[in-house]
């Protein structure tokens, strides 16, 4: 899936991006829709009306898939979970989630969610469309007909309507990592108990629909060949996802070591954290050059975990201020993204953007009271399969 890009905005602190293949397809929506709104208007060569609409209806399309990606997000802060940013992309849009969902019901809301967005657009472009167009001239507006005889904007309303119905339709399909293969997961997952049996069942449907739909694009290019573009879009699609798909499963193979495991069983129970009343002198002189850690999780006087303070925001302190200085202001307040719960299941942290970054998450109670440090080394150590013939099952 499509990762970096080019920054455009944030929402609520999301980090909204397109991807440079993003381009790729707005140009070909343009380039197409163009001629569809020539014929509706029934245009003169060089008018900019049908262009104009034309680049109006690729932004809307791409502003609906971004709602659709917001559901989700929305939905995942509301429990809890970080999202690091939203990418769209040749293949729509993508939200990334800094962490796994705990519950199979958490899963099953955040998946939803993106498809209730999708239909509520799709139930409003219907209604403006009908009542813009009226039904004949709606149908042959879904239908992208250019002998149909409406408005510039009844048109675009319709044309939105339809390819968001379709994008709705597309995603429902039950098939990792489509939503509806995630809706699928939750499911399997909450029949189950097992996360990774709901996983392997929601990939392994994703593999075989990948597959289908490679095998429908090779059929569809061998008897339409002046519609190359149709053909290969399909089975380019089809790919993508039977790829996704079998990295899920082979992920499961790697989470099934770990099925039943907290973070409790693996974390350590002894971390060293900073108060952050304390000096920046005193952090530099009795933890940092003691210990020799990069950074520190910082506990207010409930000693609930607040935030980290690394090595670099101590040493920018000028050396005169460091006594009076407190480590509380220079920290980095937890937004939620650092910290575990001791009682989550290890393979849920598996994805998780902040591990990746530091080496180690927070682990804590219910109260916010650190309870231990979960590092990529231990993950690792659980994850280690047990010698052929060794009689040792310990972590």
């Amino acid at each position: 899936m499509a990762g970096g890009g080019v920054t455009l905005f944030r929402i609520r602190g999301i980090r909204v991006a397109v991807d440079y293949s993003w381009f790729v397809v707005l140009f070909l929506i343009i380039f197409w829709l163009t001629s569809f709104y020539q014929d509706v208007l029934n245009s003169p060569s060089g008018d900019s009306a049908p262009y104009l609409l034309a680049v109006a209806s690729a932004a809307l399309f791409f502003a609906s898939i971004l709602l659709h990606e917001l559901g989700h997000a929305f939905v995942a802060k509301r429990h809890g979970i970080g999202v690091s940013g939203i990418t769209l992309w040749m293949f729509g849009g993508f939200a990334r989630l800094e962490k796994d969902s705990d519950t199979p019901g958490t899963e099953f809301k955040i998946a939803i969610a993106g498809p209730v967005v999708t239909a509520a657009i799709v139930a409003a472009c219907a209604i403006v469309g009908l009542l813009l167009a009226g039904s004949e001239e709606f149908k042959h507006a879904v239908l992208t007909q250019g002998d149909t005889r409406t408005s510039g904007i009844a048109a675009l309303v319709s044309w939105l309507g339809s390819i968001n119905l379709l994008v709705l339709i597309f995603n429902l399909i039950p098939a990792f990592p489509l939503d509806g293969g995630r809706v699928a997961r939750a499911i399997a997952w909450w029949r189950t108990g097992s996360r990774t049996t709901g996983t392997r069942f929601a990939a392994t449907l994703g593999e075989w629909f990948g597959l289908f739909l490679i095998l429908v694009g090779l059929g569809y290019f061998l008897v339409y060949r002046q519609d190359f573009l149709g053909g290969v879009w399909l089975a380019f699609v089809g790919f993508i996802l039977r790829g996704a798909a079998k990295a899920a499963i082979a992920q499961t193979d790697v989470t099934s070591r770990i099925e039943g495991i907290s973070v409790a069983d693996v974390m350590d129970r002894d971390p060293v954290a900073i108060p952050e009343g304390a000096s920046i002198e005193q952090a530099l002189d009795e933890y940092f050059l003691r210990y020799r850690s990069p950074w520190f999780p910082v506990v207010d006087a409930a000693q609930r975990f607040i935030g980290l303070v690394d090595r670099g925001a101590a040493d920018n302190v000028p050396a005169v201020e460091r006594t009076s200085s407190m480590v509380g202001d220079v920290l980095a307040r937890d937004s939620g993204s650092l910290t575990v719960r001791e009682d989550d299941p290890l393979e849920s942290v598996l994805g998780n953007e902040s591990l990746r970054r530091l080496g180690a998450l927070i682990a804590t109670d219910a109260d916010g009271h650190i309870r231990g440090v979960l590092t990529i080394d231990a993950i690792g150590k659980a994850l280690r399969p047990v010698a052929p013939g060794s009689a040792d099952t310990s972590l």
